[in-house]
């Protein structure tokens, strides 16, 4: 079982920065692949970022690539999602997941956290 928690979510002006933090719990942390998927107000969720369980490999979605940036530290039990260069189209929920290669980008992880609000003014 694994749970996450976010934090690290605010508002944030065109052009800021934000880094969004994911703290797991769990013996098989280090077992999943984690990433983010956000979810803006009366739009589907959809994926940002992931990165495998060793964190050498890495993909994220179109709109957020060159902008964002996906870490994790096994040993902390941590992910984070460093956000540069926000624009008022990426205001949305954030949450955190961990699950089997392949789920988080599909938008089918096991675990999923409570959500963070990420706000950016123009």
């Amino acid at each position: 079982q694994v749970q996450l928690v976010e934090s690290g979510g605010g508002l944030v002006q065109a052009g800021g920065s934000l880094r969004l933090s994911c703290a797991a719990s769990g013996r098989t942390f280090s077992s999943y692949a984690m990433g983010w998927l956000r979810q803006a107000p009366g739009k589907v969720r959809e994926f940002v970022a992931a990165i495998s369980w060793s964190g050498n490999s890495t993909v994220y979605a179109d709109s957020v690539k060159g902008r964002f940036t996906i870490s994790r530290d096994n040993a902390k039990n941590t992910m984070a999602l460093q956000m540069n260069s926000l624009k008022p189209e990426d205001t949305a929920v954030y949450y955190c997941a961990a699950g089997v290669p392949g789920t988080v980008r599909n938008g089918t992880p096991r675990y999923w956290g409570q959500g963070t609000q990420v706000t950016v003014s123009s």
